[in-house]
């Protein structure tokens, strides 16, 4: 099954994707609370514009896996981590299909990472990896949009990561899917960046969702970032990427550019 958040009559509504039609339309019908909450679809279906969707979930926090294939950790010059590489990401930097990657003055070089996300639908804490699926509620199409110059910057990852608009994800939520093979491409501007498969993973979900369950506690609702494939590459104002896993559709965003009331930010 397919779960969306639509705005609809001034209200942010979660609805399972019925259809969604060559014109760009979809076809929803609405739960009756929210998707991790055990949401049930309730009356007949309605028809709402694409533009009306939005990020399909609010993750209470963004778990993140670096450097979990082997060419993308090349390509960074970094070795391949003995033991997955965990960081977090702000819920604050999510934003859904169609909604603008903002670039921050603070940084010279913005880059896209297509991932696969898993939202977990089940309370994990120290779960072994053989039963660790049976709490992935589903997965979805996801962007961990990075300021690189930051990140080299300043060592850790909080603020290259978590900038408002860091975190697109959508356009749904698939809780039909095998994660072992999922095919990521990213295109910028109709040209191919990334071109992965989740088979190359360096640790597989069960293993990562094993090990962050040791480390904390996973609620339903919150977002695993897997780690992206080789290929990263700068956004620009003007550009359009797109995030397209095979089964979880195509995450598109535009790309603009932020402004301040000064250039700088300054103690």
């Amino acid at each position: 099954m397919r779960y969306v958040r639509v705005e609809w009559d001034g209200q942010l509504r979660e609805a399972r994707l019925e259809e969604w039609t060559e014109e760009g339309a979809l076809e929803v019908t609405w739960l009756d609370r929210p998707l991790e909450l055990g949401g049930t679809p309730r009356g007949s279906s309605v028809r709402v514009p694409r533009e009306a969707l939005r990020a399909p979930l609010r993750p209470g926090k963004i778990v993140c896996v670096g450097q979990n294939y082997r060419k993308h950790a090349a390509e960074l010059g970094k070795p391949v981590p003995d033991e997955p590489l965990l960081f977090l990401k702000a819920p604050s930097a999510v934003i859904g299909p169609y909604e603008a990657i903002r670039r921050p003055p603070e940084s010279e070089r913005v880059d896209h990472e297509g991932e696969l996300g898993v939202v977990i639908g089940r309370r994990m804490s120290d779960v072994a990896a053989a039963d660790t699926l049976a709490h992935v509620l589903g997965y979805v199409a996801a962007n961990d949009v990075t300021a690189r110059d930051l990140q080299w910057r300043d060592v850790q990852f909080t603020r290259a990561k978590s900038f408002d608009s860091f975190c697109p994800v959508g356009p749904f939520i698939e809780t039909d899917l095998d994660p072992a093979d999922v095919r990521i491409e990213v295109r910028v501007n109709d040209a191919l960046r990334q071109d992965g498969h989740t088979s190359d993973m360096v640790f597989p979900l069960p293993h990562l969702l094993a090990y962050i369950s040791a480390v904390m506690t996973l609620e339903p609702g919150d977002l695993v970032l897997t780690g992206t494939p080789s290929g990263v590459g700068p956004l620009n104002a003007g550009d359009v990427v797109r995030v397209a896993l095979s089964g979880l559709g195509t995450l598109e965003n535009p790309v603009t550019t932020r402004t301040r009331s000064s250039d700088k930010l300054r103690p």
